[in-house]
């Protein structure tokens, strides 16, 4: 990054997975209520919950400052596709970003790199930013493969035509997802480093100003100093999220 270039701006986003029922809008309500008291504005806030929440979380954040998005997308616009939703669907509901590629839809799905980079020029298409998941297993970790494992899989699902405002980068160590273990300061810093460097080689000045989240397992415990790391600009947040009282710690942190 360069001095004249800004710093990106965090972004905190909280991944609701296969979790949660109409009761859990409470919790929206709730930490939608605790930013606006807040008066902070130093962070973005995003919720993606799962589809069968999208329409009434966007009726519950109505009027706040926290975005709403999906967890995945399909990339077609439409079609016969049993099950599945468009990231035109997302749009119209009043998404602003979609996940793609994350390890749980890589695993229990089989999806490649080549389809999650379909999926974020899907995403692209329905001007929707893309938040593209990376991350290497411990297996992979423990061989020392870890950042040749996260460059290559980064650089296999980014479409063209990624920018700052198309495009955020999310680094999940599989085996810190869900687990409560979490890789060193030192170790998030080595992998954000080199995300930011492979991004920098393929779309030049621009990637700087690209955002660059840490995720798994992060909680309220460990939030700030994962987020004080160098080129860390925010976190991608699973189970915490589903709570207003252990995810505003994790808000707090950066903004």
């Amino acid at each position: 990054m360069t001095a004249a270039t800004k710093p990106p701006r965090p972004l905190i986003a909280g991944n609701w997975k296969m979790n949660g029922l109409l009761a859990a809008l409470a919790e929206v309500r709730a930490l939608a209520g605790r930013l606006a008291r807040s008066g902070k504005t130093g962070a973005d806030l995003l919720l993606c919950p799962p589809a069968t929440l999208l329409h009434p979380m966007a009726q519950a954040l109505s009027g706040s400052a926290i975005a709403l998005g999906g967890q995945d997308c399909h990339a077609e616009p439409k079609g016969a596709h049993t099950g599945d939703i468009a990231a035109e669907m997302l749009a119209d509901l009043g998404c602003r970003y979609v996940i793609v590629g994350h390890s749980e839809r890589r695993q229990n799905h089989g999806e490649t790199d080549a389809e999650v980079a379909a999926k974020a020029t899907a995403a692209q298409r329905a001007g929707l930013t893309a938040i593209v998941c990376v991350g290497e297993t411990r297996a992979e970790r423990e061989a020392g493969r870890a950042e040749a494992v996260v460059t290559a899989q980064l650089l296999a699902s980014l479409p063209a035509g990624c920018t700052d405002r198309n495009t955020v980068i999310a680094y999940e160590p599989v085996w810190a997802i869900g687990t409560g273990l979490t890789p060193t300061a030192a170790d998030v810093a080595a992998l954000h480093a080199a995300i930011r460097r492979v991004l920098g080689q393929r779309f030049g000045a621009a990637a700087g100003c690209m955002r660059l989240l840490y995720g798994g397992s992060v909680k309220a415990g460990n939030a700030a100093e994962l987020l004080a790391v160098a080129n860390v600009d925010g976190a991608l947040v699973g189970g915490a999220s589903l709570s207003a009282t252990e995810f505003w710690p994790i808000v707090e942190a950066r903004l």
